[in-house]
């Protein structure tokens, strides 16, 4: 069977969105599939990672990327220069003005190349995975155009708050999504609440992101002289640190905070009011090799969600599952009754903290250096049963069923 897959974010892109199409890409050709791959030849991403390689069994193929940036680092809106500052924000303006996302330039390209594919490849399913929401119009415009059946991977909700001013367009192309595609993934239950709710077309499936526990198995962790608690993955959107910041100011110890893909400039003042100085470690932009090595090799992970309320409690972060996978006890900043801690608490991997609740934080920031002292602070240790549900081949299996029942 042949499964084109449609990504704003593949090789030699970074960063987080990159791994799930990546991962299911190379497992689906394991399983049989002949897999090929339609992303941007120039992804604008904010990083590039070289370390990260598409498996000789995928077929990769380019469309022309016309459009701006689809996101940019903190630290180019927060930039310390001016000019810099004015340039990032008449880029984040013009950026505005695109719906549903500044993507749907280059999906409309992809349309255009994707249609080509399905013909001349003989493609049996297309398969998008978004976010960008816009490359959903790629899945759209195949559908119509070909006998090709479709089917919608969902990473983010169609409604996130940095995406509120285009409610209605946005609404609108969710319920085009649920009418047309054959079926739909869905990466968290909120998701899949979501799209059920519209009535859809096909199945809507749950199939969440995953651990990738070979990544892990040679690399080691180290007992440094002071406890360190690292957050991996650029600060964008939403996401704050500051009720962090506030946290490690109260508590008690010597605990460095080691952020690696840097921070908000902006955050900076903030940081140096606070007096941080040697309880902060920034490390820039890394590898995904070098980030899983320094996951490891902390005495925890800190996971950060910015959102407390009902959107909040809907996000289910790809990192979290890179966290379970590196073995690492996790404090977790997301709200108490949303779906990560809902994980965190069955794999007992970790403490759950509300993100608006600094003394808590600080509180749990005591404790794990408390417990590290002591030695009671072991590795996360899974059962064999959660291993493989967690795995990333047990949700490729799973999508390998569905694309075979929609074919």
């Amino acid at each position: 069977m042949k499964v084109l897959l449609v990504t704003m974010y593949f090789p030699p892109a970074g960063g987080a969105g990159v791994h799930r199409p990546l991962k299911l890409a190379a497992h689906l050709a394991d399983l049989g599939f002949d897999v090929h791959v339609l992303a941007p030849d120039d992804p604008k991403w904010v990083h590039r990672d070289e370390s990260l390689r598409a498996p000789a069994s995928v077929t990769v193929h380019r469309a022309r990327n016309f459009g701006p940036p689809a996101r940019l680092r903190a630290d180019e809106l927060f930039g310390a220069g001016p000019l810099d500052r004015v340039g990032a924000r008449a880029l984040v303006t013009f950026r505005r003005f695109l719906v549903p996302d500044a993507s749907v330039i280059w999906s409309v390209n992809a349309a255009r190349s994707a249609i080509r594919l399905v013909r001349r490849e003989g493609i049996d399913v297309v398969l998008t995975t978004s976010p960008p929401i816009s490359v959903n119009l790629v899945g759209l415009a195949t559908t119509g155009a070909t006998k090709a059946a479709w089917v919608a991977d969902l990473r983010d909700s169609f409604l996130t708050p940095d995406r509120r001013r285009h409610v209605r367009g946005e609404a609108r192309l969710a319920r085009s999504v649920a009418r047309r595609a054959d079926a739909i993934v869905a990466a968290t239950r909120g998701i899949a609440e979501e799209m059920r709710a519209l009535g859809p077309r096909g199945p809507v499936e749950l199939i969440q992101n995953a651990c990738d526990f070979e990544d892990f198995e040679d690399l080691a962790y180290e007992r440094g002289e002071r406890f360190r608690l690292t957050h991996t993955g650029s600060f964008v959107g939403r996401r704050n640190a500051r009720p962090f910041f506030e946290a490690l100011a109260r508590a008690n110890g010597s605990t460095v905070a080691r952020f690696v893909g840097g921070l908000r400039a902006s955050d900076e003042p903030f940081i140096r009011e606070l007096g941080l100085g040697r309880r902060l470690e920034v490390v820039p932009f890394q590898p995904h090799d070098r980030t899983l090595a320094l996951q490891r090799d902390s005495d925890a992970l800190l996971l950060l969600l910015a959102e407390a309320g009902e959107a909040g409690r809907k996000i289910l972060s790809a990192k979290l599952f890179e966290y379970l996978a590196a073995g690492r006890p996790i404090l977790a900043v997301v709200p108490p009754d949303g779906e990560a801690a809902e994980v965190i608490r069955e794999a007992k991997a970790g403490v759950v903290v509300a993100p608006d609740d600094v003394d808590g934080i600080a509180a749990a920031l005591s404790d794990l250096e408390r417990r590290w002292q002591t030695g009671e602070l072991g590795p996360v240790e899974l059962t064999d049963e959660l291993r493989w549900r967690l795995s990333r081949r047990e949700r490729a299996e799973r999508l390998a069923d569905l694309l075979r029942r929609v074919a």
